[in-house]
């Protein structure tokens, strides 16, 4: 049963000690209380600490009362990831825990961590996930949109050509579609989607999510696209686009399934999977397998 007053419900560091290995720290994205008590158990009681940005991580720190107390505090970060790295696993060698925090959210998420994480793999060390708060499915969970299957791509290229073939390879398939942009480029990255998707794709705009502007931007492309104006919006920013309809599979697609099935089924038999499968109509399979088959029925 929670207590009433308000120091039984606050976090205490746990007793137990925290395992050797490389511990990957989620952070909050906005909101300092989205970190987990796991997390902070981590950030208590691991030997060494490292940071995508060390400032950050000691404010968090502080917010959540808990000391560095001479512990190393090491800055890892796009420009040196590679560099510290030998660090790092010479520590972890040594059975030393170490905690690695992005500045805001999951490491190696559009984020540094991932040469760190694949250093400690490959030298054998332990790397353990202290899973939280992530852009990425805090946009999934209030777009709207289909979550049983999506494709993460990043943030787009900037060069134009690049960019655009980026995106037509992007939203093609029957993934939802969730990118990182900036907010100077996003009504130029929705222009684009509307070239290159057509007018009826639906979109959520997700703006500063758990911050306090936390904004989502829900309908077509070009419905969203108006509702930014001519201002570029302000704050971080994840774009969800809709799985675009499915594409219908052509005849040779369908003559060599037919021949596949034809193989151990009868031709209405072999006509009707066809077709169920590939989301074709019955009736111009079955003409097909008709064709195809040396023993009609």
């Amino acid at each position: 049963m929670v207590g009433s007053s308000e120091n039984s419900s606050r976090w205490r560091p746990s007793a137990g000690r925290i395992e050797p290995g490389l511990h990957m720290v989620a952070t909050p994205i906005g909101a300092a209380r989205d970190i987990t008590l796991r997390a902070l158990d981590v950030l208590a009681g691991a030997d060494v600490l490292a940071a995508e940005d060390t400032r950050t991580l000691r404010h968090l720190m502080e917010i959540h009362g808990i000391a560095l107390e001479g512990r190393p505090l090491i800055a890892v970060h796009d420009h040196n990831e590679k560099g510290i790295a030998a660090r790092i696993t010479g520590l972890l060698a040594g059975g030393k825990s170490v905690a690695y925090a992005s500045e805001a959210g999951t490491p190696l998420i559009s984020d540094p961590g991932f040469g760190l994480a694949r250093a400690a793999v490959g030298a054998g060390a332990k790397v353990l996930a202290a899973p939280g708060a992530s852009a990425l499915l805090a946009a999934l969970t209030v777009a709207g949109l289909p979550t049983d299957r999506f494709l993460f791509a990043g943030f787009p290229p900037t060069a134009a050509g690049e960019r655009q073939r980026f995106l037509a390879g992007a939203t093609r398939g029957d993934a939802t579609l969730v990118l990182y942009e900036s907010p100077r480029r996003i009504r130029k990255t929705l222009a684009e989607l509307i070239e290159i998707c057509g007018p009826d794709r639906l979109v959520a705009l997700c703006r500063e999510l758990t911050k306090k502007h936390e904004e989502v931007l829900r309908g077509s492309l070009p419905e969203v696209l108006a509702c930014l104006g001519d201002q570029d919006p302000k704050g971080e920013i994840v774009l969800v686009v809709d799985r675009g309809p499915p594409e219908l599979a052509g005849p040779e697609t369908i003559a060599a399934a037919l021949d596949l099935a034809l193989e151990s089924m009868r031709v209405k038999e072999a006509a009707a999977f066809v077709a169920q499968s590939l989301n074709v109509p019955r009736r111009e399979v079955y003409q097909m397998a008709l064709a195809r088959s040396r023993k009609p029925d």
